[in-house]
């Protein structure tokens, strides 16, 4: 794992947004794996700004998001698919025919994780991964607990992560939907290269966890460390406990 500590989180999420643009201008056909949460939210208007810079092109572009909560359309304040939509798609070329996200009101979430896995499959696997870190060290929505999911699945979320996406939600826990599907860790592991991204203070003890703990499935992003090709982007207060 390779990791590199920025003095302030606005120097990280510039060198995630510039190794995104740099990709894409070696392979314009790249796919990309997207997270939402805040921790992203300034490397992709980085990466909104880049594209009309003329520096990023995502016309060629394919793209999957990793998760979405079950119950929520696209149109919900709450949803991963509106929220990419607001903070990255509006503002770039990537076409949504080639855009992909899971259905949060599909009828049967079950089949939908299974269209949703095939159809990564079928687009080749995910070339560049994009991850964010959950402060109980869960990475897309792959929860700590006795067992871990390899492929798109149904979750039900602990306590800890609703309560850490309240904001659309009035700040309010308990009005998070109590599931969501999730790409999983044997999707996550057959990504091509991962950049994983974590700032702030609230992030050490996972963030140290996941570089120096063993692997373990009660901190899922442990499991990078299996990975060939893992980058690791820090601010100086998320890198506080290594």
């Amino acid at each position: 794992m390779d990791v590199t500590i920025f003095e302030t989180a606005t120097e990280a999420s510039r060198a995630l947004a510039r190794r995104v643009a740099e990709t894409l201008h070696r392979t314009p056909d790249l796919v990309l794996g997207l997270p939402a949460g805040r921790t992203p939210v300034e490397a992709y208007t980085e990466l909104g700004r880049l594209y009309s810079a003329g520096e990023a092109d995502f016309s060629h572009a394919t793209a999957f998001l990793l998760d979405e909560f079950v119950g929520l359309d696209a149109s919900h304040a709450g949803s991963f698919r509106r929220f990419l939509t607001e903070h990255l798609l509006s503002g770039i070329n990537l076409s949504p025919n080639q855009t992909h996200s899971l259905n949060g009101v599909a009828p049967d979430p079950d089949i939908e994780c299974e269209r949703y896995e095939e159809t990564i499959a079928a687009s080749g696997g995910l070339d560049l991964l994009l991850l964010g870190l959950g402060v109980n060290g869960h990475i897309g929505f792959n929860e700590p607990g006795d067992t871990l999911a390899a492929r798109t699945h149904r979750v039900t979320l602990l306590d800890s992560t609703r309560a850490e996406n309240a904001g659309p939600f009035g700040g309010v826990a308990s009005r998070v939907p109590n599931e969501a599907l999730s790409i999983g860790m044997g999707t996550i592991l057959r990504a091509e290269t991962i950049v994983m991204i974590a700032t702030g203070e609230r992030k050490a003890s996972a963030v140290a966890g996941m570089l120096r703990g063993p692997v373990t499935t009660t901190l899922p992003a442990s499991f990078l460390q299996l990975h060939r090709r893992v980058e690791v982007y820090l601010d100086r207060a998320a890198a506080a406990a290594l």
